[in-house]
Formats: structure tokens, sequence, C-alpha cells
């Protein structure tokens, strides 16, 4: 099979995008997707995208991690498949798309800044040592004082390896605060079991646990290692957040071509 592919990524957080409207590549399987996210012996890239028609929204994002299985909804990847579908020249300056958690709305300028809609979170836990929260994907948040020195890798699987999360497994989040309106934050994938230099879903967590206490109208601007998101949400009542908005530039990186083995 020969694979017509765009790779996009959003504050370092990479995609392999592609175009499924004709349902050309509905057939790819695990094994095939996991060749093409391989950054050795594929393309390489943290998961893939298939660009889905839709008969209710300007189309569909179907979203795989780079081990192959279909995941929950990724942040970054809803920012970069609206700006892939603007390369279509499918939207100009906005997009209604569905993802597997719903919905969405997205806002696009001429320099690929995109403003992702996030749907309404209604429950939060807060624990002693720890956050747990969806926004789309599950987040474990964990506040550190110095994020930079932290071996993420190892102390994320530690947490998403544990008996409560192995199983379903969980996105794990370390967050250090830089000051009243801004964070760093750094995050194990599951999926990937790594570290990405930046999560939509996580950032967007991290940054709804940072205000728990600020109530109303809040932006919050996101350190990552790949560069900076800013989230703005209303905070209800700490445990219920509408209006939630993650933004940042999502950026075209190259397209080729790839043979597959059948």
């Amino acid at each position: 099979m020969q694979i017509h592919f765009f790779k996009y990524q959003g504050t370092g957080n990479d995609f392999i995008l592609l175009d499924n409207r004709s349902k050309t590549y509905s057939s790819l399987n695990k094994e095939q997707i996991r060749f093409l996210c391989d950054r050795h012996f594929g393309v390489g890239a943290d998961g893939l995208m298939l660009l889905n028609d839709s008969v209710e929204f300007d189309f569909e994002m179907k979203y795989y991690n780079s081990d192959g299985n279909e995941s929950t909804m990724c942040g970054n990847g809803g920012r970069c498949i609206t700006a892939f579908a603007k390369r279509l020249g499918m939207i100009t300056k906005s997009a209604d798309f569905v993802a597997i958690d719903g919905k969405h709305e997205a806002i696009i300028d001429e320099e690929n800044v995109v403003e992702l809609h996030m749907n309404d979170v209604s429950f939060m836990i807060a624990k002693e040592t720890y956050f747990q929260v969806n926004t789309g994907s599950p987040h474990y948040v964990h506040y550190i004082d110095d994020v930079k020195d932290l071996n993420v890798k190892k102390e994320g699987a530690l947490i998403r390896y544990s008996p409560l999360y192995k199983e379903e497994g969980i996105n794990v989040n370390f967050v250090e605060v830089m000051n009243n309106k801004e964070i760093f934050v750094r995050t194990y994938e599951r999926g990937v079991e790594g570290e990405t230099l930046s999560c939509g879903t996580g950032v967007t967590a991290s940054a709804l646990t940072f205000i728990k206490d600020m109530t109303g109208e809040q932006i919050i601007s996101v350190h990552t290692l790949g560069g900076i998101l800013n989230v703005r949400c209303h905070n209800i009542d700490g445990q219920q957040y509408d209006n939630i908005w993650l933004c940042g530039k999502a950026e075209f990186v190259f397209e080729g071509e790839v043979t597959l083995q059948n």
C-alpha cells in the first residue's frame, strides 16, 4: 500500500496525518500504524490521525497512539488536524469536527494559531499528593519543585504501571509552579510509553488543577519542553469547568510517500 502522509507538530507533539475522506487508509492495522510511527524504521511520530469524512461535521478525527492502538482525545492532535483541514481547503477560519469524545470547535488564524474548544469538565479528584481529571483523556497531575531535572520516563512509568492504573493506563503530568499565571508541565503519555515534548490534554488538565481555587474566567500560560500553550477557561466551583480552550500554533513539517507491505 502506498501512503501519502503529512507530518504536523504542535509544541513538539508530532503526528502523521492521512486524508482518509475516500477511505483509502481505513484498512490500516495496528502493526502498520506502529511501523509508520516508529522513529527508526518509519516516518516517526507520537501518533497517527485519519481525517475522515463526516455527514454532520466538517470532518471526523480518528486518533491512534504510536503503539498502534486507537486512543482517547488528543488536544494537540485536534489542533494539528484543524490546520491539516485548512491545508486541504476544507475550512478557512473555523471548524466543527467530531472526535472520540464528541464534538469540538476550533478557530484558526493566518499564522496557524489554533484555538481548540475542549469538552467541559465536571469532576476532579483531589488527593493530598496528586489530582486526577479527565480532559478527553485521563490524567494524573503531580506538583513538584524542579520539573526540569526529573526523569519523567522513569517516574511516570512507576505511576502509569502501578496497580491502580496498570490495566487502563493513565497519562502522568509533573507540574512546577512558575508564578500565579504560569506553570511548567512535563508529561508521560500512555500509548507512547514515554515522555512527549507536549501533551494538549495534559496541559489542559494541569492548568485546571492549578486554578482549582481561582473561580471565574482564567488564562494560564503553560510551558512545555516543546513550547508554550495557553489555556483559558471558566472555573465554576473548583469541580466544574466550562468554556475551556487550548491555544497554540500547529505547524506543517513535511509531506511524503511511504510504501507499506501488505
